[in-house]
């Protein structure tokens, strides 16, 4: 059965550094993104299959497989179902056909997070999150700001994120994964992407250094200043009648993300 777990801050760590295995696992991160498509190099991915498989590494682990149609695809599956893996990261989904045969090869019993990264994955996201077996989707900002040419200000990659959260939320699947802040050494910068993600409806965000995993996790948890304005709208709502907090109105979809916001806060 697919495991259930939310995914807030997943960790990459290359396939061909099993050594690093056991510090990601021991990070907090919610699971380990073992990646065998952009970290390791062509020539290396054989090694790096091999070295997973003897490693067995024992957290939850989803493999990043490289793409379908590529050389290496068939046999990451393979390990995959070998392995205790609970997912599969699909990179460059663009074809929702392709995403299917994916699915019924995992028969059901993985996560499935197809990595939308081009402007056609954008367009096709609605129905590759239609596809059963699809758990979450994730999105990869660099390939897609490669693809169609846009820079990497929020504004320019609005549409891309928010068609993501639209499709999730019309498949009925997770929220998605954001891509991962590639400026590791700055928590003020991983902090606001994850809290922009937040703002636009996504899950998560993906990491690619332990360091990142607190700091995304805190960021995608309510703050003070939120959970205090969640209060004193139930506080409101259940004292009757026409009521205001801070100026605005209460009615049921203020105090619905209130609720969520206390829900979130609490962990419930």
């Amino acid at each position: 059965m697919t495991e259930t777990r939310l995914l807030i801050a997943p960790l990459f760590v290359p396939a061909d550094r099993p050594e690093r295995f056991a510090k990601a696992a021991a990070s907090g991160a919610d699971a380990v993104i073992i990646d065998l498509e952009d970290a390791v190099a062509p020539a290396a991915k054989e090694a790096a299959r091999e070295a997973v498989a003897a490693s067995r590494p024992g957290a939850t682990v989803i493999v990043r497989v490289n793409a379908a149609g590529t050389p290496w695809h068939e046999g990451d599956i393979d390990l995959v179902l070998r392995l205790d893996a609970v997912g599969v990261m699909l990179p460059k989904a663009e074809d929702p056909t392709l995403v299917a045969a994916v699915a019924r090869g995992l028969g059901g019993r993985r996560r499935l997070i197809p990595l939308i990264e081009s402007a056609r994955g954008i367009h096709r996201a609605i129905d590759i999150a239609a596809v059963a077996g699809v758990t979450q989707l994730a999105f990869g900002p660099a390939d897609y700001r490669n693809d169609v040419g846009c820079g990497d200000a929020p504004e320019a990659l609005l549409f891309a994120r928010s068609s993501l959260v639209l499709a999730s939320r019309l498949a009925g699947i997770d929220a998605p994964l954001d891509g991962p802040c590639f400026d590791f050494r700055d928590p003020g910068r991983t902090t606001e992407e994850a809290r922009h993600a937040r703002m636009l409806g996504f899950g998560g965000k993906l990491c690619i250094h332990p360091a990142q995993v607190t700091w995304v996790r805190d960021a995608f948890v309510p703050d003070e200043a939120e959970v205090a304005w969640a209060r004193r709208v139930v506080a409101a709502e259940g004292s009757g009648g026409a009521a205001n907090v801070d100026g605005t109105m209460i009615d049921a979809p203020v105090v619905a993300r209130a609720r969520r916001i206390l829900s979130e806060a609490t962990g419930s």
